[in-house]
């Protein structure tokens, strides 16, 4: 055969290879190719390894992350692995293709990724961006989180998240549609379970802890005690009486606590903020002794009496028959739950809690003219009778005072007996009288 025989067949036989290597290429082929040269467009020129046809990489599909300068990232002679997205121009002999890096690596991310969730493994990614209902995070491939698995609670403002690195559970995963579903809430929960579990089987009742007032109710304040919460009821938050938590209470305010009890089987703990704070009674003798006069609050009205707090925790009673010089039904006729009085301290007892407390002592007894005159009357009279015949109208007279005066005041309701309402002065009357 003739040279330009030899040399036609050469050809012949490039030009099918050439084609037969353009047949070869196909969307989805993972290929290699070298950077021939870089366009005024920042788009990549490659040649196609062992195909003789060159391909295009546009400057967004050189990487998942952000590309400003494609001559930052890549020169002329890299060799890269591409995946091919498709075809450009129909003329096989010139035509082109479109590939990209960037989906190749996502390719590779969403695999990974795929594993990880087959094994039951977590992820840590930074959250990029805060949108409407979620968050999204940067996995290699763009994840979200919705708003109602960012926490264990409810957050209002999800911006605090933004740029932090945050560990998360893969709940959905399906790549063909770049879906990508984490939770950060399951791992929270599971962290706060094993942090109770820590808390609880260490605390025991008596214990003084530092806390963190996590929620407020009606009925008490919830505290956060590092990983779980023990409630404190409205009854132990102070010693004066508390109608609402959030009078006294602020959620974020740190408080000390002290346990009453612990209950794993109900996961409960009781707390008590009152009994960590100095004893209202002590030194009461000091503050209210005999015979001083207090300002106080009029706390609760009742058929017997009234008590009156004279200090944090401190109240006392005022008998109805130590509010006014006057008759009175009840002691409502006269006093109003929170009004501003004075009182004198009849009698103290600080072991017992008692207080015994009077307000017409610190008022003048009135006296009509008549009741003078009746009172002279009375008194010429009271000499001219028998000694022992006076001695018995007086001890009648007091025993049925005494007894109209604590006639609605029970000793358990009250805390003072019959005897200490009717009060030592006419105590000592009455002895007085039984001597002579």
């Amino acid at each position: 055969m003739s040279e330009n025989g030899t040399s036609q067949n050469n050809e012949n036989n490039e030009l099918l290879d050439a084609l037969n290597s353009i047949d070869n290429v196909k969307v989805g082929d993972v290929v290699k190719g070298e950077v021939l040269t870089i366009d005024d467009d920042q788009q990549a020129i490659v040649g196609i390894a062992d195909t003789g046809i060159e391909g295009v990489v546009p400057k967004k599909e050189l990487s998942t992350k952000p590309v400003d300068d494609i001559n930052s990232v890549i020169k002329v002679g890299d060799v890269m692995d591409l995946v091919v997205i498709s075809r450009i121009g129909t003329d096989k002999e010139g035509g082109s293709y479109l590939l990209s890096q960037r989906r190749l690596e996502a390719r590779k991310v969403w695999d990974d990724i795929q594993k990880e969730f087959e094994a039951g493994h977590t992820l840590t990614a930074p959250v990029t961006q805060v949108v409407k209902g979620g968050l999204v995070v940067d996995a290699g491939v763009r994840g979200f989180v919705p708003a109602s698995m960012v926490s264990d609670h409810f957050v209002e403002d999800l911006s605090q998240f933004k740029g932090q690195t945050l560990e998360f559970k893969i709940v959905e995963i399906e790549p063909s549609e770049n879906r990508l579903i984490l939770s950060h809430r399951a791992l929270v929960e599971k962290e706060r379970a094993a942090q109770k579990a820590e808390i609880m089987a260490k605390l025991t009742a008596g214990d003084v802890v530092e806390g963190k007032v996590a929620r407020l109710t009606n009925f008490g304040a919830f505290v956060d005690l590092g990983g779980v919460d023990g409630l404190v009821h409205v009854s132990e938050i102070a010693f004066e009486r508390v109608e609402k938590p959030s009078d006294v209470l602020k959620v974020g305010q740190e408080v000390k606590v002290k346990v009453l009890s612990v209950d794993t089987d109900r996961d409960r703990i009781s707390l008590s903020i009152k009994q960590t704070l100095p004893e209202p009674w002590d030194g009461i003798e000091e503050k209210a002794p005999q015979g001083s006069t207090l300002d106080g609050t009029v706390k609760r009205l009742t058929s017997f009496g009234a008590f009156v707090e004279v200090f944090p925790g401190v109240e006392g009673l005022v008998h109805i028959s130590q509010i006014s010089h006057q008759h009175i039904a009840t002691p409502a006729d006269v006093l109003k739950v929170g009004q501003e009085i004075k009182v004198k301290v009849l009698d103290v007892r600080p072991d017992d809690h008692r207080l015994a407390l009077s307000i017409k002592a610190l008022e003048e007894k009135p006296q009509s003219g008549d009741e003078a005159s009746e009172s002279h009357s009375s008194n010429n009279n009271n000499r001219s009778r028998n000694n022992n015949g006076g001695n018995n109208n007086r001890r009648r007279n007091n025993r049925n005072s005494a007894e109209t005066s604590t006639a609605n005041a029970p000793e358990e309701s009250t805390g003072f007996s019959l005897g200490d309402l009717i009060g030592d002065s006419l105590k000592k009357d009455m002895e007085d009288n039984e001597n002579n």
